[in-house]
């Protein structure tokens, strides 16, 4: 089997557990906190990993405290650091509220600065699909990630815009929708793209610009999937809510790894709710 290539960043996550989000001016005790790995790339990888299904992870690994974090948990699980930048390594803090809810405050490091001659290694014949997040594209601002995937667009192509889609240069965005890539996203972040009052105007308009799949999660009511042949909404098992922290990627993750193993989609879409729905409810 070919491997993916997961192109993105991989990040120390500060965890903060608070009973609501702090408001200005105010003064909350926090109820715990820790330290894990995350990280698009990081957590959509996690789950090829899992499944013993090859993949390559282009994520570079920088330097500083956060830098030595992550390269501890590459050595724990035996993953091949290919790119290790002078630059220190950002981190993400993740403030989770008593419901699960999380919002992010997040320091960009080197794991975001790409180069062109880091892609040299790779020996595109090995791979079978490629995977991208939006914030390596609102920070590559020499276009270096984009002129690497122009070469191989008859490569699957799957990209996850992320909440700062609107972020994203409009040119970039047009660049990279113009690869025709299988999208995953949100419903919230669907609208605010394409400026659409509900989900099927949305699908529409998006897939004007991809002419691809597009698969819009839904939370707890599960995911929608369009093609203009057909489209579907899959359910979710009902669970508890810990901390969503990281369920867009989980989502994306296993649909990426169902489909390396040739499930149709709604079977994909089926494992891809599951997983979710385990990561979310899992402390």
């Amino acid at each position: 089997m070919k491997k993916a290539l997961i192109i993105g960043s991989s990040v120390c996550d500060v965890n903060i557990f608070v009973h609501e989000f702090p408001h200005l001016s105010g003064d909350e005790n926090i109820l715990h906190q820790n330290m894990s790995m995350g990280g698009c790339a990081w957590n959509v990888a996690s789950l090829l990993r899992e499944q013993k299904l090859p993949y390559t992870l282009f994520s570079p690994v920088g330097q500083g405290i956060y830098g030595e974090f992550v390269k501890a948990h590459f050595h724990q699980y035996h993953i091949p650091i290919l790119i290790e930048t002078k630059q220190n390594n950002g981190c993400c803090y993740c403030i989770v509220d008593q419901h699960g809810e999380r919002t992010f405050l997040c320091e960009h490091g080197g794991e975001y600065h790409y180069q062109k001659d880091w892609f040299a290694q790779l020996d595109m014949s090995e791979y079978q699909c490629i995977y991208i997040c939006g914030l390596e594209i609102e920070d590559d601002h020499h276009h270096i990630i984009y002129d690497f995937l122009k070469d191989y667009s008859h490569l699957p192509l799957y990209f996850a815009p992320g909440p700062r889609l609107c972020h994203i240069p409009k040119q970039d965005m047009e660049d990279i929708l113009s690869l025709h890539p299988i999208v995953h996203l949100n419903q919230k972040e669907l609208l605010e793209y394409t400026q659409q009052t509900n989900m099927l105007q949305g699908c529409q308009c998006l897939y004007q610009k991809t002419q691809n799949a597009i698969v819009v999660t839904l939370g707890k009511d599960g995911c929608y999937f369009y093609q203009p042949s057909h489209s579907l909404t899959v359910p979710s098992p009902q669970v508890s809510v810990y901390n969503t922290n990281g369920a867009g990627d989980t989502h994306m993750g296993a649909l990426i790894a169902s489909r390396m193993q040739g499930d149709d989609w709604y079977t994909a879409l089926q494992k891809a709710n599951h997983a979710a729905a385990l990561k979310i409810s899992t402390q």
